[in-house]
C-alpha cells in the first residue's frame, strides 16, 4: 500500500478528512521550503501538495504564477525539489508529499530517470497539469513500477465517458477543480460541487479531493462535508507572499492557517 493509500485509508477509519495545502517548491527562498512543509505537517496537513516552479504555469492564476517566478528567481528546478523532498523525508518519513506541475521539466529529464529520482527521494505523487491520460501512457509506465500515484485533475465541464477514462488511469485520489478558470478564481458552489463529486464516485472508488476557490475555514467546512480531502493553494501562497520578507512570522502565520482550517475540517461532521 503507497503512502497516499495508508493516509486515505487511516483517515476514514477514524472518521476524517485529508487536508492537503499546496505550496510551491523554493518560495520565497530555497532554505525556506522544508521547515515549511514540516510546519504545516505539525499544524495539521495530511499530505503536501508541493508545487515544481514553472516559466509558464498556465493553469494558475497570478498569486501561484508569482510563486513560481519568486522560485525561478533563485534558480529553483526539478532536482533541487527532488532535493528538497529528500531533505523532508529525513524527518518524516509518514506524510505523503504529491508533486504538482507541468510535464516539460519530467520530459527534459526523462521518465525513467524522474521516476527513479524521485522514488529515491521519497515522492508519493505526481500531478502534471498538462498531460491527459490518453498521452500519458509512457510516463505512467514509468511511474508504476516505483510506487508512484499518478494523479489526474477533473472539471466541472469533464463529461462522464471521460471522468470514467481519467479514473481508469489515476491512483492515490482524484482532484476535482471545482470553479471553472484558473487557481485563486471565482466563488465557490458547495452544492455544484457536492453534485460533481457524487458523479466523479460513480466511476471510481478513489478519494475525491477538491480544491481551486477554498478560501477559508468556512469553505474548507463545506468541502469537506461532500469529499475526501479539502486542497489549499492559493489562499495559502497568498499569505506566504505578503510574508516573504519575514520566515519566522511567515511560518507561525502559514501553520496558524492551516491549523483553523484543521480546526475546520474536524468539525465538517
Amino acid at each position: 500500500m503507497s503512502r497516499l493509500q495508508q493516509k486515505f485509508a487511516d483517515l476514514k477509519a477514524a472518521g476524517r478528512k485529508a487536508l492537503i495545502p499546496f505550496i510551491t517548491a523554493g518560495d520565497p527562498r530555497p532554505e525556506i521550503t522544508v521547515p515549511l512543509m514540516h510546519a504545516l505537517v505539525a499544524a495539521g496537513a495530511d499530505v503536501i501538495e508541493l508545487g515544481v516552479p514553472f516559466s509558464d504555469p498556465m493553469a494558475d492564476g497570478p498569486v501561484i504564477q508569482r510563486a513560481s517566478e519568486r522560485a525561478l528567481e533563485h534558480h529553483v528546478s526539478l532536482r533541487n525539489v527532488l532535493a528538497m523532498v529528500h531533505t523532508f523525508r529525513q524527518q518524516d518519513a509518514a506524510t505523503p508529499v504529491v508533486l504538482m506541475g507541468y510535464l516539460n521539466p519530467v520530459e527534459a529529464m526523462g521518465y525513467a530517470a524522474f521516476a527513479a529520482a524521485a522514488a529515491q527521494a521519497g515522492v508519493d505523487g505526481l500531478l502534471t497539469v498538462d498531460i491527459p491520460p490518453e498521452e500519458a501512457g509512457e510516463l505512467l509506465a514509468a511511474l508504476r513500477p516505483h510506487g508512484i500515484d499518478p494523479i489526474f485533475l477533473l472539471s466541472p465541464t469533464t463529461a462522464d465517458s471521460r471522468i470514467a477514462t481519467i479514473c481508469r488511469a489515476a491512483s492515490g485520489f482524484v482532484y476535482y477543480v471545482s470553479v471553472k478558470g484558473v487557481t485563486g478564481a471565482a466563488h465557490l458552489d458547495v452544492d455544484g460541487v457536492r453534485a460533481q463529486v457524487e458523479r466523479i464516485r460513480a466511476h471510481t472508488d478513489l478519494p475525491v479531493g477538491v480544491g481551486f476557490g477554498i478560501r477559508d475555514a468556512g469553505s474548507a467546512r463545506a468541502v469537506a462535508q461532500v469529499a475526501d480531502a479539502v486542497i489549499v493553494g492559493s489562499a495559502l501562497v497568498r499569505r506566504i507572499e505578503e510574508l516573504r520578507d519575514d520566515p519566522d512570522t511567515l511560518l507561525a502565520q502559514t501553520a496558524g492557517l492551516i491549523g483553523e482550517l484543521r480546526h475546520a475540517l474536524d468539525g465538517a461532521h
